[in-house]
């Protein structure tokens, strides 16, 4: 079991080749075709219910990893007992509790490096301090898998990190963004997105919801897709010209489904098109207060250049510049607007001009052969014609690419000065972004801003429903004034006027008069478009069972939490 929940781990904890071949070292058929049919990591899978604690059961050494008849055989109980007695031995309650607060505040890198590197403290000692007692067949890996082993349990700590219960309210979220110096703002897609009609805010089809680009693609079914994401599979795309012809022109069903219109894709979401929405507005204002550290953002449509925001990240690229995929040459992304903007392929000129160079000798070297030998001429286009230049690829960062070295700098550069995260508009299920939450330290408020709830994090404050909605009303709080979109002069990204919205209208005027609601007595506040469903009838559950169990002790007069 120990070496099944090990296995499956590999998937949110990189392992490489060589670790994983140690692991199944000596395991037979009938245990990995167990692995394989059962869902191993059931006490793995509390990232699912954020306010669970750390079950390291499954992996409490009760499995003999070399077990050849069975994969439940057990562990003799008197050499069982003998781990637990170890595991008693090795740490105290203080102990463990400074290493975890050590863990929590500074990191795995840190961690690792100051109990493996500096204090060379073993790696199956450590486990100890996690819960997890390795039987002996797993001892006896090496030691990248040993170090493999703690990574994982690492991981699950950081991973289950535990509310800050002091931060419940609106006035809390807005006090936290008020007296905050150095705010990380992680957003995604729903940030340029406004859902009434499945329509967009700014006109950018976004990729995972009902009628995102992924499920238009499957329905289509005009492209010889696997799997919808495979457009966006930077071996897919080197090797099928489907995947060039899908990223520059495709047919996409219109959200009501009732007709079929073409578009280029890539032309649809060229930053040229859009308006910085208001959460774009509203991170270059906390940048224009000085609380910005820095903008994570999931999204390549460059908006948060165009809103004048300078401390950006763009995790996945975006269109700033173009690579092409032969030559390996850099151009600043207006060099190839216009082929987007038309529906075209975009060539590197550099490759055109090597080239037809290339086409123009071999032509002059053709004449003078056919001047001696006549049978040239029968000679057919032998498809020299086809020969592509390289193409020209937006710089943003396909399945299969990795990120470059920038975020990773980023990450460690930030961790210890941010003293707020707010995250907004994603769902955080792409990684490495996704992992951000576990580099930082836990000490410091989270605040998630989003349609619907992430079951895999724990923040302070969650504020659910259209996120435009939401960082108006905090405004409105804050006494903060939105400032309007401001175009980039000179250029053909020019954001254009939004009609009709020069007015300016409250929060509440545009939610339809209708205040945010606190779920219970709980953390959680639903504006309008909030889709919680049963995760948020669960918190109501959970919080109301919670204030009836609480009530009789409560003192006289004292006031319940106002809804605001």
């Amino acid at each position: 079991m120990q070496l099944r929940a090990f296995l499956s781990a590999a998937d949110d904890v990189d392992a490489d080749s060589d670790t994983v071949d140690d692991l199944m070292d000596g395991v037979g058929e009938e245990i990995c075709s167990s692995m394989t049919d059962q869902d191993s990591l059931s006490g793995l899978s509390d990232t699912e219910h954020p306010e669970s604690t750390p079950d390291n059961s499954i992996f409490n050494g009760a499995i003999s990893a070399d077990a050849a008849d069975s994969d439940t055989e057990q562990i003799d109980p008197t050499e069982l007992r003998a781990l637990e007695q170890e595991a008693e031995r090795a740490w105290t309650k203080e102990e463990i509790r400074r290493m975890m607060c050590f863990l929590k505040e500074q990191g795995m890198s840190a961690f690792i490096k100051e109990y493996v590197v500096v204090r060379q403290i073993p790696v199956v000692k450590l486990l100890f301090a996690f819960g997890i007692p390795l039987c002996p067949e797993l001892r006896a890996k090496t030691p990248a898998t040993l170090l493999y082993f703690l990574r994982v349990a690492i991981s699950r700590v950081l991973r289950l990190r535990e509310r800050l219960l002091r931060y419940n309210t609106i006035e809390h979220a807005v006090s936290l963004i008020q007296r905050s110096r150095r705010i990380i703002i992680l957003t995604g897609a729903g940030i340029s997105l406004v859902f009434t009609s499945d329509c967009v805010s700014c006109g950018i089809p976004d990729f995972r919801s009902r009628n995102g680009l992924y499920a238009t693609l499957k329905a289509n079914g005009q492209y010889d897709l696997d799997d919808p994401q495979q457009m966006f599979d930077i071996h897919y795309f080197k090797e099928h010209p489907a995947g060039k012809e899908i990223l520059f022109e495709i047919d996409v069903i219109s959200p009501s489904h009732t007709d079929v219109r073409g578009y280029s894709f890539a032309s649809q979401i060229y930053p040229s098109n859009f308006t910085p929405s208001p959460c774009h507005r509203f991170i270059k204002l906390i940048e224009d207060k000085g609380k910005l550290l820095r903008n994570y953002t999931q999204n390549i449509d460059t908006l948060e250049t165009q809103a004048g925001i300078k401390r950006v990240l763009q995790c996945h690229g975006s269109f700033k510049t173009a690579t092409c995929l032969l030559c390996r040459k850099q151009v600043p992304g207006v060099e190839i607007e216009r082929e987007i903007l038309e529906r075209r392929v975009p060539y590197c000129k550099t490759c055109l001009e090597v080239h037809r160079a290339a086409e123009a000798q071999k032509s002059k070297v053709t004449k003078k052969g056919k001047k001696k030998r006549n049978e040239w001429d029968d000679d057919s286009d032998d498809g020299d014609d086809d020969i592509l230049a390289g193409i020209m690829k937006p710089d943003i960062t396909f399945f299969g690419e990795k990120l470059n070295d920038e975020f990773d700098r980023a990450l460690i550069e930030d961790r210890n000065k941010v003293d707020l995260l707010l995250v907004i508009g994603t769902s955080l299920k792409v990684s490495p972004v996704s992992e951000i939450l576990s580099h930082l330290p836990h000490s410091v408020p989270q605040i998630l801003i989003n349609r619907t709830p992430i079951r895999h994090i724990n923040p302070d404050v969650v504020l659910l429903g259209n996120a435009d909605d939401i960082v108006q009303y905090l405004c409105e709080r804050l006494h903060w004034e939105l400032p309007p979109p401001t175009p980039q002069r000179g250029s053909r990204l020019d954001a254009p006027e939004a009609p009709g919205k020069n007015g300016k209208r409250s929060s509440t005027e545009m939610m339809g008069g209708v205040e945010p609601v606190r779920v219970g007595e709980s953390h959680v506040w639903l504006f309008p478009g909030a889709e919680g469903g049963k995760w948020v009838e669960d918190i109501r559950e959970k919080y109301n069972h919670a204030v009836k169990q609480v009530a009789p002790h409560s003192e006289p007069g004292a006031k319940k939490a106002r809804v605001t």
